[in-house]
């Protein structure tokens, strides 16, 4: 697996020795352990470097076509015997078993085709020298993620942002995507919080001539069809569909483990896993607060499942020393707190194997999420008048807050495209008025959903919900953190559930065989009846539970308040209302931790990259040596 950057200069200009040797270095700091540098491709208008893994035997930039192409790939393919295959079938001959050869053999028989016939996670490059066109991609779901910056000298395209930044001396905040973020918790695609860089949409390809924009081009369209079908059939391909999924994410020639969290997604993928591997691997991470930690239910589900479960507990001490330096891998703010668990459970099993089996994308595919059960909990709304509607709406606004009914009252008179932007909504617009300097009324939250809705205008609000969530927080959060929390460690992260033949089981699922008999995933559970389990299948949802709420009010106190206080972005945020929040939250009144861990994790991403008090890269001194003792108290 190869990571890239490709600088395209802009005709008339040409590399210089040092403008090269800066895109090298920067590549080279920022490349993780276990990646070696590879060999470059330059010509007079393009530069593309790449590192690859030291276990691999891929040699990138791969050129092919009598060198008139370079091809840069970073991810994997599930399906690249099959192609080889068919590609043979049309006369096309091999000198190798890579997968860079089977999609360049590919791109020459297909063009920007090709994209449409891979299964895999991957975003890649393909530079045509003689045409000085360059081509682009990024997997269905965003799996692996593809930045882009454009100014007046070059277009800058990578695998990681930092591989970008070194063009950028002072990074300079995008206000838009900080508006957006303290509303959703993450910077929205395709934003990043950095102006002038932003990523590829999931599910696109781009083409990029000499001196003319870049067009962008959808070639994957996540649809709801839902088809009624016999129950027994439905069951049966999506058990066929998961378990073969699984089978072809299984690299046979090194060690994949799992994650578990105790949960049904990640218990069965290991249980799928089992049937092609006996002595798989799994691994779970905790905390001391039994509440709060997946371990005990991790454990309980190895053992029925007899595998083995490799298990580390977190205290609130390492969880906030880590905090910078996973800031500085995540690239933008997250303020997901599952993340940090994330991050230690992919540390503990890098010690082990070199890739793992995640359940991600279940909940969005398969209907997993509580909030889907509330359309057909607000149903009775659908059939009162407008007017009686309207009375409604008005009379919640009465009540004071935290009244009883209050809350369903508001969602159920406010049309779904108005309430739901996904599964994580921290400040409203209001409470952004008051904590923004730059606050801009014009773009509100609702801007990042609101195309979004109308591509499904028509469909159920179960699906619309699905597609909200799979558009925004699936590339978002989920696939952002586990990528970058794996990758940190030199982990490979693999979701079967989000291959693509399983998406195409998902899609035609009805909704009321989602969503049922008081069950989320319903048709997923009983379709692996008797696989594993019942009290598997129908446990309470876990993730990575974080004890945040309770820590904010003592163990983290101090160091949040210590944080919000000394950080330098008076000039951005109005601290007043945050130091509330902390204390309300403190004393009871509310729980708030979520909001606060949200302008938190903006101040860390904030010391990270703007007054650039860390540096995690690979050839750094001890990251904290060169930090005062002020500017300690809040690292």
């Amino acid at each position: 697996m190869s990571e890239f950057v490709a600088v395209l200069l802009q005709e008339g200009l040409r590399f210089s020795s040092e403008h090269l040797e800066e895109i090298h270095n920067n590549m080279q700091n920022n490349t993780r352990n276990g990646f070696c540098y590879n060999d470059d491709y330059h010509d007079e208008q393009i530069s593309i470097m790449t590192s690859t893994h030291e276990q691999r035997n891929d040699q990138q930039p791969f050129r092919f076509s009598d060198d008139r192409y370079t091809l840069a790939f970073y991810g994997q393919l599930y399906n690249v015997d099959q192609l080889r295959e068919q590609l043979k079938h049309k006369g096309y001959g091999f000198q190798s078993e890579t997968t860079d050869e089977v999609i360049a053999t590919l791109f020459l028989e297909m063009g920007v085709d090709m994209f449409t016939e891979l299964r895999g996670m991957f975003s890649m490059l393909i530079w045509d020298n003689e045409q000085k066109i360059i081509y682009g991609a990024r997997d269905p779901f965003g799996i692996k993620p593809l930045y882009v910056l454009e100014n007046e000298a070059e277009t800058v395209f990578a695998s990681r942002k930092k591989f970008i930044t070194y063009s950028n001396e002072k990074e300079i905040i995008n206000q838009q995507a900080l508006q957006d973020y303290l509303t959703y918790q993450y910077v929205p695609e395709p934003m990043t919080l950095t102006d002038g860089i932003y990523t590829v949409k999931p599910g696109h390809y781009f083409v990029k001539k000499m001196d003319e924009p870049i067009q962008f081009y959808r070639y994957f369209h996540v649809t709801f069809n839902p088809v009624i079908t016999e129950r027994e059939k439905m069951m049966h391909d999506i058990r066929e569909t998961l378990i073969d999924a699984v089978n072809v994410h299984m690299d046979h020639d090194q060690p994949v483990g799992s994650f578990l969290s105790g949960g049904v997604d990640s218990s069965l993928i290991a249980a799928m896993a089992k049937e092609v591997n006996p002595n798989i691997k799994t691994f779970s991470v905790g905390f001391s607060d039994g509440d709060y930690s997946e371990i005990e239910a991790a454990k309980r589900v190895a053992d029925q499942l007899q595998i083995e479960n490799i298990s580390s507990v977190i205290t609130p001490e390492e969880y906030i020393e880590k905090i910078p330096e996973i800031m500085w891998h995540l690239g933008d703010p997250l303020a997901d707190p599952s993340c940090v668990p994330l991050y230690f459970v992919a540390r503990e099993a890098r010690k082990h194997v070199s890739a793992v089996l995640s359940g991600e994308g279940a909940d969005e595919l398969f209907g997993g999420y509580n909030i889907y059960r509330e359309p057909g909990s607000l149903k009775l709304f659908g059939y009162l008048p407008k007017n009686v509607n309207h009375g409604l709406q008005r009379l919640a606004t009465i009540f004071p807050e935290g009244m009883k009914g209050k809350s369903f009252l508001e969602r159920g008179t406010t049309p779904i495209e108005k309430r739901y932007i996904g599964n994580a909504k921290m400040f409203d617009e209001r409470e952004k008025q008051q904590l923004l300097k730059d606050y801009d009324a014009s773009k509100p939250y609702q801007l990042v959903t609101e195309e979004l809705y109308r591509d499904v205008a028509e469909d159920h609000d179960v699906h619309k919900m699905q597609y909200i969530d799979i558009n925004t927080w699936l590339p978002g959060d989920i696939l952002l953190k586990a990528e970058k929390m794996t990758q940190a460690h030199s982990l490979e992260v693999r979701v079967p559930f989000l291959d693509k033949e399983v998406f195409q089981v998902a899609q035609h699922m009805p909704v009321h065989e989602k969503i049922g008999k008081g069950e989320t995933k319903l048709i997923l559970r009983e379709a692996f009846k008797g696989f594993v389990p019942d009290d598997i299948l129908y446990r309470k949802k876990l993730g990575f539970p974080v004890p945040l709420k309770h820590w904010l009010k003592r163990e983290l106190y101090s160091w949040a308040r210590n944080i919000i206080t000394n950080s330098p972005t008076d000039h951005i945020i109005h601290k007043d209302p945050v130091l509330q929040l902390l204390e309300k939250h403190r004393q009871n009144k509310g729980d708030y931790a979520r909001k606060i861990w949200t302008i938190l994790m903006f101040m860390v991403w904030h010391q990270v990259y703007i007054e650039r008090l860390y540096n995690f890269g690979n050839h750094s001194v001890n990251p904290t040596d060169h930090i005062s003792e002020k500017q300690k108290i809040y690292v």
